[in-house]
């Protein structure tokens, strides 16, 4: 067997990690600092490296960026203080297995070696198939999509960086808008770690009130309290060898994160009316839409609760600052409901396309998924158009003569509504001309004077169309009548 590497400038810490891997039949090698070390690395081969994060000189981190150019595979493990956990999080994302803090207990110290070494053994003989960035299957699932969709540059580095750590135990926090994407993101850091195999579950922690959210996280014995007529395993038990989810973290009580903050440093859970603590094997990953150190400020958050969730921070964009991919999404959900509701996949019309990349999306990628649901569920010929969407206010009730087909959806007695404007640049009328650079102001003027024109000049359907009100239709005529503007439509009532 190769031997270890063990870097550290403190005589005494090099001893004692040498002792307590010599004791395990482990081979070991020593270094006093990392330029010494690398130039180790380069004459010999090592099973793994460990080395401390602070030394004179070169830092742990250099010798890791040094190492990683010699060898993507050859496990590194970084040992630190506690004042030192930001670097640590540091060198995870730049590929290290994983980091001890000091002081540490040596049982620790070699089951993180033992791990290393039987993952790395592990990937030599069946080499991993790495899965595509831009379509990561999570867990089968009947209700949303469970796939990352993507080709922006920043979440794949982000993707990246969440594969680099999955393999560790290191908490993660992501902090994220509503719709992002966030459970999609803990379940791919769960797929990719080394328990794929072991139960993801997942806590809505906004979901419950206190009283049961406290029997639900840690469990209960039987009679801890009315109703308790059996033995309770909490979420915390029975995630126990896999990855345990909560989201909303940032709605838990305060009574209720000092038991999280004691899980997360124990590794141990107390049922309601136990009398012994229940060990459990867990990687945690907590969510929020919130500003969580805003909340620990505003006293509502432990701060020594937010440190240990912060290991690992992570954040997803929102929509908005990732439009590229929109249009890949919107395929995507087409394609994905098509199949679930038994219809015909559609295309996406220049118009609607241009409607869609021009929208704020302060859902992000929720708000998408069911507007192209929608969308898919009222387009009755084989192209989605604006007036599929039903952005903003509107109902189907406001547009649904728009989108039938003929003889469809009339009350007798009443008249038809008026026929919808025709997509920019099909059925021979003009595109709008928006475009990238153009001011929201601009935009929204042609976009009322191009309705207007193909309504001639209805403005009570027009403004019903563009789901405003017929006075703000007016106020925004005379305004741009005050700025010179001439238009001249066939009516004007």
């Amino acid at each position: 067997m190769e031997p270890i590497l063990i870097v550290d400038d403190e005589v005494e810490m090099r001893i004692a990690m040498s002792e307590t891997l010599k004791h395990s039949g482990y081979p070991v090698e020593l270094s006093h600092n990392a330029i010494d070390a690398l130039n180790k690395c380069k004459k010999n081969s090592y099973s793994m490296v460990i080395t401390d994060m602070t030394m004179p000189k070169r830092s742990g981190i250099e010798l890791l960026k040094d190492i990683r150019k010699l060898s993507d595979t050859m496990p590194v493990v970084m040992v630190t203080a506690y004042g030192t956990i930001e670097t640590a999080v540091e060198a995870m994302k730049l590929g290290a297995f994983d980091y001890i803090l000091k002081p540490f207990k040596f049982d620790l110290f070699t089951f993180v070696v033992e791990r290393a070494l039987s993952m790395a053994e592990e990937r030599k003989s069946r080499p991993q198939k790495k899965p595509t960035i831009t379509e990561i299957k999570g867990q089968p699932d009947s209700g949303r999509s469970r796939e990352i969709v993507t080709a922006d540059p920043i979440i794949q580095q982000l993707l990246g960086v969440a594969e680099n750590i999955a393999k560790s135990k290191a908490t993660v926090l992501v902090q994220s808008e509503s719709g992002t994407g966030k459970e999609l993101l803990a379940r791919y850091i769960h797929l990719h770690s080394d328990r794929p195999d072991g139960p993801f579950v997942a806590v809505n922690c906004a979901a419950l009130p206190e009283t049961l959210l406290e029997s639900e996280l840690f469990g209960h014995r039987k009679g801890a309290f009315t109703g308790a007529i059996q033995d309770h395993k909490g979420r915390f038990e029975q995630a126990s060898g896999g990855t345990i989810l909560l989201d909303e973290v940032s709605e838990l009580a305060l009574p209720l994160q000092a038991k999280l903050l004691r899980v997360l440093q124990e590794h141990e859970v107390d049922r309601i009316g136990g009398k012994e603590p229940i060990a459990v094997d867990i990687r945690v990953i907590a969510t929020t839409n919130q500003d969580l150190f805003a909340r620990v400020e505003e006293g509502r958050f432990r701060e020594d609760l937010y440190f240990r969730l912060n290991v690992i921070p992570l954040q997803l964009p929102p929509l908005r600052e990732r439009k590229g991919d929109i249009p890949l999404l919107c395929d995507h959900f087409v394609t994905l409901h098509a199949a679930r509701n038994g219809r015909k996949a559609v295309s996406i019309s220049a118009a609607a396309m241009e409607v869609l990349c021009h929208y704020n999306w302060r859902g992000n990628v929720r708000e998408l998924e069911n507007v192209m649901e929608r969308a898919l569920l009222l387009c009755a010929d084989n192209e989605v158009q604006p007036q599929h969407l039903l952005m903003g206010q509107a109902t189907i009730t406001d547009v649904a003569a728009l989108v039938l087909p003929k003889g469809k959806g009339k009350t007798k007695g009443k008249a038809e509504a008026a026929p919808a404007p025709a997509a920019a640049g099909s059925n021979g009328s003009k595109p709008l001309g928006i475009g990238v650079g153009m001011s929201m102001r601009e935009a929204e003027k042609k976009l009322i004077f191009e309705t207007l024109r193909e309504l001639k000049g209805n403005r009570t359907q027009a403004a019903k169309m563009l789901s405003i009100s017929i006075r703000t239709l007016r106020n925004k005529l005379s305004e741009y009548a005050g700025e010179g503007e001439k238009f001249d439509f066939d009516k004007q009532d």
